[in-house]
Protein backbone atom coordinates (compact mmCIF):
# COMPACT_ATOMS: atom_id res chain seq x y z
CA UNK A 1 0.00 0.00 0.00
CA UNK A 2 0.77 3.45 -0.91
CA UNK A 3 2.39 5.35 2.20
CA UNK A 4 -0.24 8.28 3.47
CA UNK A 5 0.41 11.14 5.82
CA UNK A 6 -2.50 12.49 7.60
CA UNK A 7 -2.59 16.01 9.05
CA UNK A 8 -5.24 17.04 11.59
CA UNK A 9 -5.39 20.02 12.33
CA UNK A 10 -5.24 21.02 15.85
CA UNK A 11 -6.68 24.99 15.74
CA UNK A 12 -9.26 26.20 13.68
CA UNK A 13 -7.84 28.74 11.15
CA UNK A 14 -8.55 31.65 8.35
CA UNK A 15 -10.28 30.89 4.79
CA UNK A 16 -6.94 32.30 2.90
CA UNK A 17 -4.76 30.13 4.97
CA UNK A 18 -6.53 27.04 4.63
CA UNK A 19 -6.76 27.53 0.72
CA UNK A 20 -3.57 28.15 -0.14
CA UNK A 21 -2.19 25.09 2.07
CA UNK A 22 -4.66 22.79 -0.02
CA UNK A 23 -2.98 24.37 -3.05
CA UNK A 24 0.41 23.93 -1.60
CA UNK A 25 -0.48 20.09 -1.01
CA UNK A 26 -1.16 19.34 -4.24
CA UNK A 27 1.95 21.23 -5.11
CA UNK A 28 3.61 18.19 -2.69
CA UNK A 29 1.72 15.65 -5.13
CA UNK A 30 3.10 16.57 -8.01
CA UNK A 31 6.59 17.38 -7.19
CA UNK A 32 6.87 14.11 -4.39
CA UNK A 33 4.62 12.09 -5.15
CA UNK A 34 3.47 12.33 -1.92
CA UNK A 35 -0.33 11.54 -1.16
CA UNK A 36 -1.54 13.64 1.88
CA UNK A 37 -5.19 13.55 3.78
CA UNK A 38 -5.72 16.76 5.45
CA UNK A 39 -8.55 17.84 8.06
CA UNK A 40 -9.37 21.51 9.05
CA UNK A 41 -11.85 23.48 10.67
CA UNK A 42 -12.36 27.17 10.02
CA UNK A 43 -11.63 30.37 12.31
CA UNK A 44 -14.95 32.34 11.48
CA UNK A 45 -17.71 31.77 9.05
CA UNK A 46 -16.22 32.16 5.20
CA UNK A 47 -17.65 31.91 2.10
CA UNK A 48 -15.69 29.99 -0.24
CA UNK A 49 -16.36 30.71 -3.92
CA UNK A 50 -15.49 28.19 -7.15
CA UNK A 51 -12.92 29.08 -9.21
CA UNK A 52 -15.35 30.28 -11.68
CA UNK A 53 -17.63 31.60 -9.88
CA UNK A 54 -18.26 35.74 -10.39
CA UNK A 55 -17.18 37.53 -7.31
CA UNK A 56 -19.78 40.09 -8.28
CA UNK A 57 -22.84 37.37 -7.56
CA UNK A 58 -21.22 37.41 -3.71
CA UNK A 59 -20.22 41.09 -3.31
CA UNK A 60 -23.54 41.73 -4.48
CA UNK A 61 -25.70 39.54 -1.76
CA UNK A 62 -26.07 41.79 1.52
CA UNK A 63 -26.64 38.22 3.08
CA UNK A 64 -22.93 37.83 3.07
CA UNK A 65 -21.80 41.50 3.66
CA UNK A 66 -20.44 40.58 7.34
CA UNK A 67 -18.95 37.49 6.70
CA UNK A 68 -15.31 36.48 5.50
CA UNK A 69 -14.33 35.04 1.46
CA UNK A 70 -12.11 33.17 -0.31
CA UNK A 71 -11.63 31.67 -3.73
CA UNK A 72 -10.89 27.96 -4.07
CA UNK A 73 -9.16 26.38 -6.47
CA UNK A 74 -11.94 23.95 -7.01
CA UNK A 75 -14.99 24.52 -9.02
CA UNK A 76 -18.40 24.25 -8.01
CA UNK A 77 -20.72 26.29 -6.10
CA UNK A 78 -19.76 28.28 -2.72
CA UNK A 79 -19.94 27.11 0.30
CA UNK A 80 -20.22 28.51 3.90
CA UNK A 81 -17.61 27.02 5.79
CA UNK A 82 -19.13 27.34 9.27
CA UNK A 83 -20.44 24.82 12.07
CA UNK A 84 -18.52 21.72 9.77
CA UNK A 85 -15.26 19.40 9.34
CA UNK A 86 -13.58 20.57 6.02
CA UNK A 87 -11.21 17.40 4.37
CA UNK A 88 -8.98 17.49 1.53
CA UNK A 89 -7.20 14.75 -0.78
CA UNK A 90 -4.04 15.42 -2.30
CA UNK A 91 -3.14 12.60 -4.36
CA UNK A 92 -0.22 11.76 -6.67
CA UNK A 93 -0.35 11.02 -10.64
CA UNK A 94 1.29 7.37 -8.91
CA UNK A 95 -1.64 6.86 -7.14
CA UNK A 96 -4.13 4.30 -8.63
CA UNK A 97 -7.03 5.91 -8.37
CA UNK A 98 -5.24 9.26 -10.02
CA UNK A 99 -6.64 7.64 -12.99
CA UNK A 100 -9.81 7.41 -12.47
CA UNK A 101 -10.61 10.69 -10.73
CA UNK A 102 -14.70 10.35 -10.12
CA UNK A 103 -13.39 6.68 -8.43
CA UNK A 104 -11.85 9.21 -5.58
CA UNK A 105 -15.29 10.51 -4.73
CA UNK A 106 -16.30 7.29 -4.21
CA UNK A 107 -13.85 6.25 -1.91
CA UNK A 108 -13.82 9.32 0.28
CA UNK A 109 -17.73 9.16 0.42
CA UNK A 110 -17.79 5.53 1.42
CA UNK A 111 -15.05 6.19 4.02
CA UNK A 112 -17.46 9.35 4.98
CA UNK A 113 -20.62 7.30 4.96
CA UNK A 114 -18.84 4.51 7.63
CA UNK A 115 -18.15 6.79 9.53
CA UNK A 116 -21.75 8.31 9.95
CA UNK A 117 -23.67 4.61 10.01
CA UNK A 118 -21.16 4.40 13.82
CA UNK A 119 -22.58 7.18 14.81
CA UNK A 120 -26.47 5.92 13.70
CA UNK A 121 -26.48 8.47 11.09
CA UNK A 122 -27.16 6.19 7.33
CA UNK A 123 -26.36 8.20 4.62
CA UNK A 124 -25.43 7.79 1.54
CA UNK A 125 -24.05 8.50 -2.39
CA UNK A 126 -26.84 10.69 -4.37
CA UNK A 127 -26.51 8.44 -7.22
CA UNK A 128 -27.16 9.63 -10.78
CA UNK A 129 -30.79 9.04 -10.72
CA UNK A 130 -31.80 11.59 -7.82
CA UNK A 131 -29.60 14.10 -9.10
CA UNK A 132 -31.14 13.98 -12.67
CA UNK A 133 -34.12 16.01 -10.64
CA UNK A 134 -31.98 18.28 -9.49
CA UNK A 135 -29.85 19.96 -12.31
CA UNK A 136 -31.29 22.84 -13.87
CA UNK A 137 -29.43 25.30 -16.53
CA UNK A 138 -26.01 26.80 -15.44
CA UNK A 139 -27.42 30.00 -16.05
CA UNK A 140 -29.73 29.13 -12.94
CA UNK A 141 -27.59 27.52 -10.58
CA UNK A 142 -28.03 28.12 -6.52
CA UNK A 143 -25.06 30.07 -5.36
CA UNK A 144 -24.17 27.77 -2.51
CA UNK A 145 -22.86 24.39 -3.26
CA UNK A 146 -25.11 22.83 -0.74
CA UNK A 147 -27.94 24.11 -2.54
CA UNK A 148 -27.05 21.86 -5.86
CA UNK A 149 -27.86 18.13 -6.56
CA UNK A 150 -24.47 16.22 -7.73
CA UNK A 151 -24.75 12.36 -8.29
CA UNK A 152 -21.62 12.14 -5.63
CA UNK A 153 -22.72 13.98 -2.91
CA UNK A 154 -23.17 12.71 0.42
CA UNK A 155 -27.11 12.78 1.40
CA UNK A 156 -28.92 12.01 4.84
CA UNK A 157 -32.99 11.05 3.54
CA UNK A 158 -33.42 14.01 0.85
CA UNK A 159 -30.54 16.42 2.63
CA UNK A 160 -27.00 17.29 1.39
CA UNK A 161 -24.63 16.60 4.17
CA UNK A 162 -21.38 16.22 2.05
CA UNK A 163 -20.16 18.26 -0.92
CA UNK A 164 -16.60 17.87 -2.58
CA UNK A 165 -14.78 19.34 -5.54
CA UNK A 166 -11.67 18.36 -7.16
CA UNK A 167 -8.98 20.22 -8.80
CA UNK A 168 -6.39 18.41 -11.28
CA UNK A 169 -3.51 19.22 -12.12
CA UNK A 170 -0.61 17.34 -14.27
CA UNK A 171 -2.25 14.50 -13.47
CA UNK A 172 -2.21 14.81 -9.73
CA UNK A 173 -5.33 15.54 -7.91
CA UNK A 174 -6.63 17.87 -5.10
CA UNK A 175 -10.49 16.64 -3.48
CA UNK A 176 -11.66 18.62 -0.66
CA UNK A 177 -14.88 18.76 0.70
CA UNK A 178 -17.76 19.64 3.73
CA UNK A 179 -19.26 17.67 6.39
CA UNK A 180 -22.06 20.00 7.56
CA UNK A 181 -22.22 19.33 11.60
CA UNK A 182 -25.06 21.91 12.18
CA UNK A 183 -27.13 24.21 10.55
CA UNK A 184 -25.50 27.64 10.09
CA UNK A 185 -27.40 30.66 11.23
CA UNK A 186 -25.90 32.23 7.65
CA UNK A 187 -27.73 29.90 5.76
CA UNK A 188 -30.32 28.39 7.76
CA UNK A 189 -32.26 26.51 4.68
CA UNK A 190 -29.52 24.21 4.99
CA UNK A 191 -29.83 21.16 7.75
CA UNK A 192 -26.47 19.80 9.33
CA UNK A 193 -26.24 15.81 10.93
CA UNK A 194 -27.44 17.71 14.19
CA UNK A 195 -30.72 18.74 12.90
CA UNK A 196 -31.43 15.52 11.09
CA UNK A 197 -30.22 13.35 13.20
CA UNK A 198 -30.24 14.85 17.05
CA UNK A 199 -26.70 13.71 17.47
CA UNK A 200 -24.38 16.28 18.51
CA UNK A 201 -21.17 16.03 16.97
CA UNK A 202 -18.20 17.02 18.49
CA UNK A 203 -15.64 18.55 15.47
CA UNK A 204 -12.40 17.32 16.89
CA UNK A 205 -13.12 13.75 17.82
CA UNK A 206 -15.11 13.79 14.54
CA UNK A 207 -12.09 15.21 12.77
CA UNK A 208 -10.35 12.10 14.05
CA UNK A 209 -12.58 9.59 12.86
CA UNK A 210 -12.77 10.89 9.37
CA UNK A 211 -9.40 11.73 8.65
CA UNK A 212 -8.43 8.05 9.93
CA UNK A 213 -10.98 6.43 7.34
CA UNK A 214 -10.16 8.48 4.45
CA UNK A 215 -5.99 7.88 4.75
CA UNK A 216 -7.11 4.08 5.76
CA UNK A 217 -8.82 3.48 2.38
CA UNK A 218 -6.40 5.48 0.33
CA UNK A 219 -3.03 3.53 1.67
CA UNK A 220 -0.72 3.26 5.01
CA UNK A 221 -0.59 6.10 7.04
CA UNK A 222 1.12 7.91 10.17
CA UNK A 223 0.19 11.56 11.16
CA UNK A 224 2.47 14.21 10.52
CA UNK A 225 2.37 18.01 9.87
CA UNK A 226 3.47 20.31 6.78
CA UNK A 227 6.85 20.38 5.76
CA UNK A 228 9.28 23.43 6.03
CA UNK A 229 8.82 24.14 2.16
CA UNK A 230 5.17 23.48 2.24
CA UNK A 231 4.33 26.15 4.86
CA UNK A 232 6.48 28.79 2.92
CA UNK A 233 5.04 27.71 0.08
CA UNK A 234 1.64 28.50 1.26
CA UNK A 235 2.48 31.40 3.41
CA UNK A 236 3.57 32.84 -0.68
CA UNK A 237 0.08 31.26 -1.71
CA UNK A 238 -1.48 33.17 0.77
CA UNK A 239 0.15 36.52 0.04
CA UNK A 240 0.28 36.71 -3.67
CA UNK A 241 -2.75 34.71 -4.54
CA UNK A 242 -5.92 33.89 -1.63
CA UNK A 243 -5.89 37.46 -0.58
CA UNK A 244 -8.26 38.08 -3.35
CA UNK A 245 -11.30 37.26 -4.58
CA UNK A 246 -10.42 38.32 -8.25
CA UNK A 247 -7.99 36.05 -10.38
CA UNK A 248 -6.41 35.92 -13.23
CA UNK A 249 -6.63 32.86 -15.29
CA UNK A 250 -4.44 30.68 -16.91
CA UNK A 251 -1.80 31.16 -14.86
CA UNK A 252 -2.46 28.26 -12.21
Amino acid sequence: MQPVRLIIEPVPTAGDWNMAVDESLLESALAGERTTVRIYRWSAPTVSLGYFQDAEEFERDSQWQELAAVRRLSGGGAILHDREVTYSIALPGSHPLAAQPSGLYRVAHDAIIAVLARHGAHARMRGDAAATSDQRPATSDPFLCFGRGDPNDIVLGTYKIVGSAQRRRRGAILQHGSVLLERSPHAPEFSGLRELTGVTFDPEPFSVEVGSALATTLGEHAEGGLEPDELDRAATLQRKRYFALRWERGKD
